[in-house]
């Protein structure tokens, strides 16, 4: 620990003490002389006392943890504040009883009066507009802040210009104004600006709620709860006469909310404190309102005799039983979704089914209100949502055999799932089982599907090699020494006239009545016939290797290959000129598959450009990270969506056959072909463009 840090809390443990010993000498002072709960309560004792210990301490703990949040500091201030009223008070009293002079009895009675307004007047709001973070919402709420500021010693003068005596038997304050009672209209605005800071941290309250995390969200909760309940029962306090001052005991809730949001937010689950408050609460104005209705009703129907408040009470209680339930459920529906609605949770379950795993899992977790829901097959996370924390995993069972497991976040406050959850998600992990189970059988049949494809994209490539290698070169070989012995045996040959493979067969074939014997004739026309076999059969070759893969991507690679063809594609049917350029820099050497499904969607897409659109120039990209992206854009004016032809359809199952992804389509700015695959970069070494 720092001596900067070890200072701090030395402070911290000082003040935090004052508060207490102040508290501390000003009740046991009191209860020395005499004084009762009633008097206490009269003169705002209690009330000052309970608050100071609250701000105070709560104040000291948040300084301690986080001492660099200002809050706890402005907890700690206003606790002094509430603490210096009544040891204030208790020494004027002292004074007064020991007889001393009514000008020293005086200054204490003013230092009470004019300490706890600052508390509720200036660092309240002031703490509320800055928790949790000890920061301003934004920099546009600077001004709500200059004006807490600004405006606090209003409410201060309020309360010291009154120059109501404390206690019976002390006398006033310095501080009493003489036309007090004829500025009651600035008393009021007072009073409604003490109101409207509270509204605006609420406010801001409100709007940090929707803009926070999950984590931010719970502790707002807890001083978005307190807040409500304060305002309730503080309201009525500062504008109706005769309001009990006891009231004002909502107040310290709003310390204790925030020490536990910003420094044990997890203690307990705050969202099981408002289902049950916010039930209360709703069942505390239906009763109120029923009990009023039926007042009004049975003070005309029931004699005096016969007992309207206990009849009213009957009813009152009859209509009542049955609403808590049903309260309970909405306020429960509000904060944990439908979990007592296993029915429904599965029907919204079994809606996202054909959406995919990820919005299941998203599903069920915005049906139960939870933190956090993961899939997780063969220990990798498939989907998730939400912010993980406590998570307890529920096994996914098929046929005897675990596919799965659901990964669960424990709500705050709890220690792990409830029976209710267990419940609903018992009910929906048959059928996303069922859903892992094919979902895992799709991706080994895509799987294999890929291998086969690879496979035979391999094995065509091999055969090409070794037809254009091997078959081909032995073929033209025979060919030539065909061309040979005829020339040898052709009477009227001075030299052997070596023809090439693509040359035609010779306009005649040897005259027999120039052959030595009917033996040589037959041997020229046998050779003839080998001749032309032979060349029949090297075009057959040839056009059985141009089948089997195309021959640009072996002469040329896959790059020269695509610029060549988009050479060839510069000008369009009716004479006009296209300017197409190829960007493909850098791109690793790729699987045969791979290459020749990228080589034809990339073609087809440039013959699409050049006969369907009116672009003036086009842009093919090729593209190597994780994945490989093939992309063609052109600036070919808008017309319309594309009616998908056999040429979409080709691309389109050529990227999925090898687990792809294909769109295409018009865009602003002209049209757009984007295919991409998944690649393992890791095993592929860089290959420059030829």
């Amino acid at each position: 620990m720092t001596s900067t840090m070890a200072s701090r809390r030395g402070l911290v443990g000082l003040l935090g003490g004052f508060v207490v010993a102040e508290v501390a000498v000003a009740v046991g002072y009191l209860l020395a002389i005499g004084w009762g709960w009633h008097e206490m309560v009269d003169s705002f004792m209690v009330t000052n006392g309970l608050m100071a210990l609250t701000f105070g301490l709560c104040g000291a703990v948040i300084a301690w943890h986080r001492p660099s949040n200002p809050i706890g500091w402005l907890f700690l201030a206003d606790g002094i504040g509430h603490a210096t009223t009544p040891l204030a008070a208790a020494f004027a009293q002292y004074l007064a009883d020991n007889g001393a002079s009514i000008a020293a009895q005086r200054v204490f009675v003013t230092i009470s009066i004019a300490a706890w307004p600052w508390s509720i007047g200036l660092f309240l709001p002031l703490a509320l507009l800055l928790f949790p973070t000890g920061r301003l919402l934004s920099p546009r709420w600077r001004w709500a802040a200059i004006g807490v500021v600004a405006t606090a010693p209003l409410f201060v003068v309020e309360m010291v210009g009154s120059g109501d005596p404390i206690s019976p038997g002390l006398p006033h304050g310095y501080l009493a104004i003489p036309s007090y009672h004829s500025l009651q209209p600035l008393w009021t605005v007072a009073e409604l600006r003490n109101l409207l800071a509270i509204l605006l941290a609420v406010v801001c309250l409100t709007i940090r709620y929707r803009r926070a995390n999950e984590t931010g969200r719970r502790q707002l909760l807890w001083l978005l709860l307190a807040s409500v309940i304060a305002i309730l029962f503080v309201t009525p306090w500062a504008f109706v006469a005769g309001t009990p001052i006891l009231v004002l005991l909502a107040i310290p809730l709003i310390p204790i909310s925030v020490a536990v949001a910003i420094v044990r937010y997890q203690l307990l689950d705050i969202r099981l404190v408002i289902s049950r408050a916010l039930t209360w609460a709703l069942l505390s104005l239906v009763a109120i309102g029923i009990y009023a209705v039926l007042a009004a009703l049975l003070d005309s129907l029931i004699a005096s005799q016969v007992g309207r408040s206990a009849a009213v009470t009957v009813f009152v209680a009859l209509i009542i039983a049955p609403v808590l339930p049903r309260l309970q459920q909405l306020v429960d529906r509000a904060l944990y979704g439908d979990r007592h609605d296993p029915a429904r949770v599965a029907s919204r379950v079994g809606e996202q089914l054909s959406a995919g795993l990820p919005g299941v899992v998203a599903a069920i977790r915005s049906a139960l209100r939870l933190p956090y829901a993961a899939l997780t097959v063969d220990g990798e996370v498939i989907a998730a949502d939400g912010t993980p924390g406590s998570v307890v995993p529920l096994e996914l069972s098929y046929g005897g055999e675990v596919v799965g497991s659901l990964d669960i976040g424990v709500r705050s406050g709890e220690s792990g799932l409830s029976s209710a959850d267990r419940n609903v998600l018992g009910l929906v992990a048959v059928p996303l089982a069922v859903a892992v189970h094919a979902t895992r059988l799709s991706a080994e049949l895509q799987s294999s599907r890929e291998k086969l494809i690879s496979a035979r994209e391999e094995e065509r490539r091999r055969l090409r090699r070794d037809l254009h290698d091997g078959l081909g070169p032995t073929l033209t070989g025979i060919a030539f020494s065909a061309d040979a012995v005829a020339n040898l045996i052709s009477p009227g040959s001075d030299a052997p006239q070596a023809l090439s493979p693509d040359a035609s067969p010779p306009p005649s074939s040897p005259d027999p009545l120039r052959a030595s014997a009917s033996g040589g004739l037959q041997a020229v026309e046998l050779l003839t016939r080998l001749r032309a076999d032979t060349r029949t059969a090297i075009g057959d070759i040839r056009r059985l290797v141009d089948d089997l893969r195309p021959p640009a991507l072996d002469e040329l690679g896959l790059v020269g290959a695509l610029r060549q063809r988009a050479d060839q594609l510069s000008f369009r049917a009716d004479g006009a000129t296209i300017q197409v350029a190829v960007s493909a820099n850098g791109l690793p050497t790729l699987p045969a598959a791979l290459e020749v499904a990228a080589y034809r969607i990339a073609t087809e897409a440039l013959t699409n450009v050049v006969r369907h659109s009116r672009a003036t120039s086009a842009v093919l990209a090729l593209r190597c990270g994780s994945d490989l992206e093939i992309e063609v854009t052109d600036d070919g004016p808008p017309n319309g969506g594309w009616r998908p032809g056999v040429g979409l359809q080709a691309m389109r199952e050529r990227a999925t056959e090898l687990g792809g992804t294909f769109t295409a389509g018009p865009t602003p700015t002209g049209g757009l072909v984007h295919a991409r695959f998944p690649l393992a970069t890791t095993t592929m070494a860089p290959l420059e463009p030829r």
